[in-house]
């Protein structure tokens, strides 16, 4: 099911600058009984990448209006929401008048073993490495050919995450998820200042460990901190919350932080439907 600019389509004009250019923006959002979780969430990075990128943002009411229009008649899925600057011709310039294409779609629910959950994930360090761009670090924007190439470095079904980094060594989020490593009851996790995403589901774990008076350091984290981490998981607004069991040759048990930042979030999405 699609929605372009408001309308049942599925065809975007080919002079669309998110087409040329990967001029815009993008969000994913998790869909439960007619729901789109933490949807003000999302709408606020949208609305924050559009500022930085220049782009006007679409009117929010009419993005929740067209969100749930969706999703009403879903169980279980996932919305991606598309903004970019809308066509402009040909060239880097923008148009000096910018009329964005939004576009929602709605997808099945990817069929994730619960085990990924419960017992922890195989991953391993990429080689494709993240650009040093700060300009663009946080927002979620179109151009994803890093990840693209790096989710191209395995086909393996044992594997189910790469981890990027940047090109001083440093680790700085998944393919697709941010990065947490536990180390003496401390909760670390990869400053998003250079380069990466800002998850939604990385700001709510930050919340919800500061009030639990866990401790939580946003820092440079190289290679030799995952490696001696006591505990390592990994995040996004699809999956939740994935220990990782294994790093390539680095063993890690799926811990007591772990375990009660899984249990704290499930309560807070839990308690953030039921407001809804």
């Amino acid at each position: 099911m699609y929605l372009l600019n408001g309308e049942s389509k599925h065809c975007i004009e080919f002079l669309d600058r998110g087409f040329q250019y990967g001029d815009g923006l993008f969000e994913t959002i998790e869909i439960v009984d007619g729901i789109p979780v933490f949807l003000n969430q999302h709408l606020q990075r949208l609305n924050l990448g559009c500022e930085k990128l220049l782009i006007p943002t679409p009117d929010i009411s009419i993005l929740k209006q067209e969100a749930f229009q969706l999703a009403k008649n879903s169980d279980h899925a996932v919305l991606k929401l598309i903004v970019t600057r809308g066509s402009g011709g040909r060239g880097y310039r923008q148009p000096e008048v910018i009329h964005p294409t939004r576009l929602f779609s709605l997808h099945p629910y990817p069929s994730y073993p619960e085990k990924l959950t419960t017992q922890g994930i195989n991953a391993f360090f990429c080689q494709t490495q993240l650009g040093i761009s700060p300009s663009l670090a946080g927002i979620k924007h179109l151009n994803r050919l890093e990840q693209v190439l790096a989710r191209a470095e395995w086909s393996s079904a044992d594997l189910h995450e790469g981890l990027m980094m940047n090109c001083h060594g440093h680790v700085v989020e998944g393919t697709m998820s941010n990065v947490f490593i536990v180390k003496d009851n401390c909760l670390y996790t990869p400053e998003i200042t250079q380069s990466g995403v800002r998850g939604i589901l990385r700001d709510i774990i930050i919340q919800l460990a500061k009030e639990q008076q866990i401790p939580v350091i946003e820092t440079v984290l190289s290679k030799e901190d995952v490696y001696k981490a006591d505990e390592l998981f990994i995040t996004n607004s699809v999956i939740g919350i994935w220990p990782v069991k294994q790093l390539v040759e680095h063993t890690y048990n799926v811990g007591q932080v772990t375990h009660k930042l899984q249990a704290l979030f499930l309560q807070f999405k839990k308690q953030t439907l039921d407001f809804l």
